[in-house]
C-alpha cells in the first residue's frame, strides 16, 4: 500500500477531495495498478429471455456490448489487469424484511419485473462473460453503488489507482460507482462501447454529458488496451480527443515541463479558430495515435488556453495556501460541529 494515500477500512469516509495518483503523471493503464470492474454482466440485462431485455436490447445490440466486453475482459487478462465482476442478487429478506421496493424507482422496478432473484438464471452470469476461477466476484450491491459492497476491500488489497467501468448499466450502477470512485481518489475511465443502459437517451446522457465531467476519460475498447503499459507522453501528429471522445485535431507541437514554466501540448487553429495551448496536465490518456484529454470538447472552447501557460498562471490558479485564509468562503468559514 501507498503510504501517500492511506486508505480507511470500508465503509468508513475516506480520501474525500484526493487524488491517488498525484504527482506520478502517468497518462498509461500500468498493470499492477489498474482494474477492471465489470458491473452487471448477467442475463437478466443481457441474455434474450432476461427479465430486462426488452428494456436494454436497443443499446446493448446497437453498441455490441457483449462483443466488447469479451475483448476488453480478454485484453484485461492478457495484461495482467485484474478483472473483478460487480453482479446484484436479491433474497426474501431485502423485500419483505427491509422492503428495498420501497426504497426507490430502480428498486420498483426491479421488484416488479423480479430481477437478479437469488439463484436464478436472471442473476447468473452470460455465457460469454463467466469470470475465471481466479477472478474476484464481489458480494452483491442491491442498490447503484458498487462502493457498497466488498469492492474498496479488494481494491486496497490490490493497490489499485486506476479503475475501469464498464458492464450496466450507463446511467444507474455505472454512474453511481464512477462517482464514488471518483470522489475517493482513484482515476475512473468509462469504457464507452462495453456499457448498456435500459435505452438510448439514458445511455448518451451519461456518455456524452456525466461521464466526461465526473471521470477523467471516456474511451473505447481498442484505446483503453492500446493505452495499457509503460508511461509516455502525447508525440506530435497523434490526435488530440476531449473527454466527450469527440476530435479536436492533430498536435503541432509537444512541450515538456521546464523551467520556463508547465508543458503543453499545441493543437494548431483550426474548430477552435485558435491555436490551443492544452497544458500537459490536462492530457491524462495516450493510446495508439490518441490522446485524450480530461474535458469536453464544448467546454475546451472556453478554457483561457489560447497562449502557453506560465509559471505565475499557475500559480494563479493553484489559489492561496489555507494559513492565509481568513474566512474560507469568503465571508464566512465552515460551522464546526
Amino acid at each position: 500500500m501507498n503510504d501517500d494515500h492511506p486508505r480507511a477500512e470500508h465503509g468508513h469516509r475516506h480520501d474525500v477531495g484526493t487524488y491517488r495518483v498525484a504527482g506520478s503523471g502517468g497518462r498509461t493503464f500500468l498493470p499492477a495498478k489498474t482494474a477492471l470492474l465489470v458491473i452487471d454482466p448477467v442475463n437478466d440485462f443481457l441474455a434474450t429471455d432476461g427479465a430486462a431485455w426488452e428494456l436494454t436490447e436497443t443499446t446493448v445490440n446497437a453498441h455490441d456490448v457483449i462483443g466488447h466486453l469479451r475483448q476488453l475482459i480478454g485484453g484485461a487478462r492478457a495484461h495482467g489487469v485484474p478483472v473483478l465482476y460487480g453482479p446484484m442478487a436479491y433474497t426474501a429478506a431485502d423485500y419483505q424484511d427491509q422492503e428495498l421496493q420501497r426504497r426507490s424507482g430502480i428498486n420498483r422496478i426491479m421488484f416488479e419485473r423480479r430481477m437478479f432473484l437469488a439463484g436464478s438464471r436472471g442473476a447468473d452470469f452470460h455465457e460469454f462473460l463467466r469470470p475465471a476461477d481466479d477472478e474476484v466476484v464481489l458480494q452483491p450491491h442491491k442498490g447503484t453503488d458498487v462502493f457498497d459492497t466488498d469492492l474498496p476491500e479488494h481494491l486496497d488489497r490490490l493497490g489499485i489507482t486506476h479503475l475501469l467501468l464498464a458492464g450496466m448499466t450507463a446511467n444507474l450502477c455505472v454512474e453511481s460507482t464512477g462517482r464514488h470512485a471518483a470522489e475517493h481518489g482513484y482515476d475512473v475511465t468509462f469504457v464507452r462501447d462495453a456499457i448498456g443502459a435500459e435505452n438510448m437517451p439514458a445511455y448518451e446522457a451519461s456518455i456524452r454529458i456525466n461521464f466526461p465531467l465526473i471521470g477523467n476519460a471516456v474511451m473505447d475498447t481498442e484505446d483503453v488496451l492500446s493505452a495499457i503499459g509503460p508511461d509516455r507522453l502525447p508525440a506530435a501528429g497523434e490526435d488530440v480527443y476531449a473527454s466527450d471522445q469527440l476530435k479536436l485535431g492533430p498536435i503541432g507541437e509537444v512541450v515538456e515541463d521546464g523551467d520556463d514554466g508547465p508543458g503543453y501540448v499545441l493543437v494548431q487553429r483550426g474548430i477552435f479558430h485558435r491555436d490551443t495551448y492544452i497544458p500537459l496536465d490536462a492530457v491524462v490518456r495516450v493510446s495508439a495515435g490518441k490522446a485524450f484529454v480530461n474535458i469536453p470538447k464544448l467546454v475546451i472552447g472556453k478554457m483561457p488556453w489560447d497562449e502557453p501557460p506560465s509559471a505565475g498562471d499557475r500559480s494563479e490558479k493553484i489559489g492561496p495556501s489555507a494559513g492565509g485564509v481568513t474566512h474560507l468562503y469568503g465571508s464566512v468559514s465552515p460551522t464546526s460541529r
